[in-house]
């Protein structure tokens, strides 16, 4: 069976060429997850021929790593900006859980989750992984040194509040991918935990939401 010729594609800049190949890496991995992002679909959704994008991106394992990085430190920067007006730590944690929660960032969740498996192959996708996990305990752990400072969270280790947070978010939001359990219950199971770690009042972060 013959097959439709493809169409010339417009002379680009390398700069421009090369945006759009990471733009087109970005949009497949947020639409079908990080497997989707090769050389074939990379070059299929911008109508060029997959040697054009290997010219570029010589590494596929580095393109699929710089998706991850684009679309974890976008959601960082979204959600640093959403807490920062807040006037409270306990305010600003509130808010946190609940964008991270309510289930409308299933999409980056996705993302995570093959991540961490693809990881185990991909060194350059495991070393981004590990960046931006450490990028998210910062904003985490920020947070709650400021509670700390103010009096209002009762802690010893920011970090480890941290880190444990992060872990739970983590987990309820892969089980709920599979709709294992009471998905709505994600927000009120991990307020109750962290009210409990941080000396807070039972219902104190449900009420600064």
């Amino acid at each position: 069976m013959s097959r439709a010729p493809r169409r010339s594609s417009a002379r680009k800049s390398p700069a421009e060429r090369a945006a759009e190949i990471a733009d087109a890496a970005r949009d497949l991995a947020l639409e079908q997850g990080l497997a989707a992002v090769t050389l074939r679909g990379v070059a299929a959704r911008i109508d060029v021929a997959p040697a054009l994008v290997a010219h570029y991106e010589p590494s596929m394992d580095a393109l699929v790593a710089a998706a991850f990085t684009s679309i974890v430190a976008a959601e960082i920067d979204e959600v640093e900006r959403l807490v920062a007006g807040l006037p409270t730590p306990t305010a600003r944690l509130a808010a946190l859980l609940d964008t991270l929660l309510d289930g409308t960032r299933d999409d980056v969740t996705v993302v995570w989750v093959e991540a961490w498996a693809l990881g185990r192959r991909n060194e350059v996708l495991a070393a981004s992984v590990r960046e931006q996990m450490d990028a998210w305990q910062a904003v985490v752990q920020g947070i709650v040194e400021s509670g700390i400072a103010s009096g209002e969270f009762h802690a010893a280790d920011a970090a480890s509040v941290a880190w444990q947070l992060l872990g739970m978010i983590d987990g309820l939001n892969a089980q709920a991918l599979v709709r294992w359990g009471d998905a709505g219950a994600r927000g009120s199971l991990i307020s109750h935990a962290i009210e409990g770690m941080l000396g807070l009042a039972r219902g104190g972060l449900g009420g600064a939401a």
